[in-house]
């Protein structure tokens, strides 16, 4: 198995400043991604609160989590699929994409996940501190023989379309 990437937490004060909820700031018990089993190849991450969505709720959650990337390498993240099939839970975006440049970018590479709960069915999510509620698989890919790209990153969420 080839070894691309590592997971690490933000600093303490870029995570404070992100932290938008009531509870106290949790950044001692964050947990760092990891596989459930040796076969798994989405890393699990872990809620830093409790939470509850009803149909059509949402919730942007700070991970507090970075991680380096070799290039060649992208982080996607999904919805873990057990809360997926139970209760549609997605990711508000479709899908995280997560590119190695962002480790370096100006809020320290912070992962935030956005998750909406899109059951038709009436079903409730909660979800507890410390429990996994999305999964993050690492992925090869290429780019174009005629690719001339130089510009480097320095913001965050949206900062590659901003001209």
């Amino acid at each position: 198995m080839q070894r691309i990437a590592q997971f690490m937490k933000i600093s303490r004060a870029q995570f404070e400043r992100d932290w938008e909820f009531d509870s106290p700031c949790p950044y001692d018990e964050l947990l760092l991604p990891r596989r459930g089993t040796s076969g798994s190849a989405g890393y699990d991450f872990f809620s830093p609160l409790d939470f509850a969505l009803a149909p059509g709720e949402f919730i942007k959650i700070p991970t507090g989590i970075r991680a380096r990337i070799d290039p060649g390498w992208v982080l996607t993240l999904y919805p873990r699929s057990g809360q997926g099939f139970k209760y549609r839970l997605q990711m508000y975006n479709t899908v995280g994409v997560i590119d190695s440049d962002y480790f370096g970018a100006d809020n320290e590479g912070h992962i935030h996940i956005k998750i909406v709960n899109a059951n038709e069915e009436g079903k409730r999510l909660s979800v507890r501190r410390g429990e996994a509620f999305a999964q993050g698989i690492f992925l090869p890919f290429g780019i174009t023989v005629d690719d001339d790209v130089s510009e480097k990153r320095t913001g965050g969420f949206g900062s590659t379309d901003r001209g």
